[in-house]
């Protein structure tokens, strides 16, 4: 593998945010999924990950500056040390005796067997504004052609991390694998806003429902609710549904009053002829 922080091109001294942030921009640029059927762009994806998991790593990245393991997380073969050799007659009249040659590669064969651990790999996952809201299962398609089934928790934030213990790189020799690291990406609903744990919408509403008073079927997370619409009810109004949010919080109906699409010759007559009691006027201060 290539030096990890080329492949992520940024400089030896970069911060932790700034490791981050390249890995993103380089892991949207070459992702799989969008880059259909070409074997390159899978290839620098997994170098991309690989270097990220590392460098990530605060222990991990420490040790790879020191020397102590390569790119891939393998520890490193210690150098050779002359003196055992240098030294040998003069150690075997004293307290120790210098390994002969045969022990000092058997020592260096060990050290290039020691088993490491296996590299995290960081994923991606897009759900629904529902399932980051009541949880869900859901499968993952990695860049090798296996799957992950997924377990989305109720209450998932947009941009938060879950980590599938053992579902990274393969360990070296008898160590564990890595973990995977799927970062959650929420994908944003056509009403439904999330405020905390509470949700808010906008319920369009027609002209008589806010003047009379209505009791109308609401859309929720979960089934349709009948909601009453008190009379007189003015645009942007909220009105609560205790519960229905996530993680029993709750969902906020912002209601809008809708004027009729078409004409209404009997609407218009009526106005015409109408004396509101409420005679301020709404323009007020707007003008010099």
């Amino acid at each position: 593998m290539d030096d990890p922080y080329a492949t992520l091109g940024v400089a030896r001294s970069a911060s932790a945010e700034e490791i981050r942030a390249a890995y993103r921009k380089l892991a949207k640029q070459h992702h799989p999924d969008l880059n259909p059927g070409k074997k390159e762009a899978e290839e620098r994806f997994k170098a991309i990950s690989a270097a990220h998991a590392l460098l990530s790593d605060p222990e991990q990245r420490a040790r790879f500056d020191r020397g102590e393991i390569d790119a891939t997380g393998a520890e490193r073969a210690p150098p050779q040390r002359p003196f055992y050799r240098d030294y040998a007659g003069q150690a075997a009249q004293g307290r120790y005796a210098a390994p002969d040659e045969d022990d000092l590669d058997d020592i260096l064969s060990m050290f290039r067997r020691q088993a490491a651990r296996g590299a995290d790999v960081h994923y991606t996952l897009t759900v629904s504004f529902e399932d980051a809201a009541l949880g869900a299962q859901r499968r993952l398609d990695l860049p090798d052609g296996r799957t992950l089934d997924v377990r989305i928790p109720p209450g998932l934030r947009d941009g938060q991390v879950m980590r599938l213990k053992g579902q990274g790189m393969p360990g070296r020799g008898k160590a564990e694998a890595g973990d995977a690291l799927i970062e959650i990406h929420v994908a944003p609903h056509r009403f439904f806003r999330r405020e905390g744990n509470d949700v808010e919408m906008d319920l369009p509403v027609t002209l008589k429902e806010a003047i009379l008073g209505a009791r109308i079927m609401v859309p929720t997370l979960g089934k349709p609710v009948m909601m009453s619409i008190p009379p007189n009810t003015k645009d942007g109004a909220r009105l609560r549904l205790k519960g229905r949010g996530i993680a029993g919080g709750d969902l906020y109906v912002v209601v809008r009053p809708v004027l009729p699409a078409g004409p209404e010759p009997e609407l218009a007559a009526f106005l015409e002829t109408w004396e509101p009691r409420d005679t301020q006027d709404p323009r007020k201060g707007m003008l010099p």
